[in-house]
């Protein structure tokens, strides 16, 4: 087995550290995330979602392409939000992080997943490597990934309909839709 696999599951593991330090801030810094920053994290969960692919199915084009167009996506979102702010006197949405937004932060790294995924995609000898994995087939960082990110997706998309209930997302939320007075 070539090592693309686990090289796949670094980034699942990366953006699963990611999306992990943006879900505890939501609750230590009691700031709810806006549509906006919502549907940045869906772009983190889809190309999440095609490196996914590559570990349990082997690497292909496909995946590796899936992942570029959710980077994109994402990324179109990131700079749709940036946009929002830049005018000067706007305020920033949330607290910065090493004095960047969060959604600054999110679109430097869909424009970095966009030309790693591309760099990795263009290595042909991983498409040798085609072919479902059973679970106890994976190596233990694939197993890892998978696990971690499962975790994370679902307890993303718990918070996120606990904020938002079955309706559209309020533009500046203030409290949880689910826990409302």
């Amino acid at each position: 087995m070539h090592p693309y696999r686990q090289l796949n599951a670094l980034g699942i593991i990366a953006i699963s550290a990611m999306l992990t330090y943006a879900f505890a801030d939501q609750f230590v810094n009691h700031e709810l995330p806006c549509p906006l920053c919502l549907l940045q994290r869906i772009g983190f969960v889809a190309v999440s979602i095609g490196l996914l692919l590559n570990v349990t199915h082997g690497p292909r084009p496909s995946h590796y392409g899936f992942a570029i167009a959710a980077s994109v996506a994402g990324g179109a979102m990131a700079l749709r939000q940036v946009s929002l702010h830049v005018i000067p006197g706007t305020p920033g949405y949330g607290s910065p992080f090493l004095g960047l937004h969060f959604y600054t932060w999110a679109f430097l790294l869909f424009a970095f997943m966009i030309a790693a995924i591309a760099m990795i995609s263009s290595l042909p000898r991983q498409y040798d490597d085609l072919g479902w994995l059973q679970w106890r087939q994976q190596p233990l960082l694939c197993k890892l990934a998978i696990v971690v990110i499962t975790i994370i997706i679902s307890l993303n998309a718990l918070a996120a309909f606990s904020e938002c209930g079955p309706g559209k997302c309020p533009d500046n939320p203030e409290q949880y839709w689910l826990f409302q007075d």
